[in-house]
């Protein structure tokens, strides 16, 4: 258990990152998800999903949820997925 003030300060500080990171990632896995669904079924609205993902993906790198080459990495993915179907 913390004994500082400061380190308790870090331990409330990082419970909650934790929730907006998650809700991040969680964001950022609904997309991406959808998005294939829509691409294996053959559906005409993804191509409308791929910029919701993408934005996603962005947001995630942006705040160190992921990593820019993943980010990059991922989006790639997608990209040439929508490209096959």
């Amino acid at each position: 258990m913390a004994i500082t003030s400061s380190a308790k300060k870090a331990i409330r500080v990082s419970r909650k990152k934790r929730v907006f990171n998650l809700r991040r990632k969680s964001a950022l896995y609904d997309s991406t998800k959808a998005f294939t669904k829509a691409v294996a079924s053959k559906d005409a609205k993804a191509a409308t999903l791929l910029p919701a993902a993408f934005e996603a993906i962005d947001k995630a790198a942006k705040r160190n949820v992921i990593s820019k080459n993943t980010a990059s990495r991922k989006k790639a993915r997608l990209a040439r997925m929508l490209k096959a179907a």
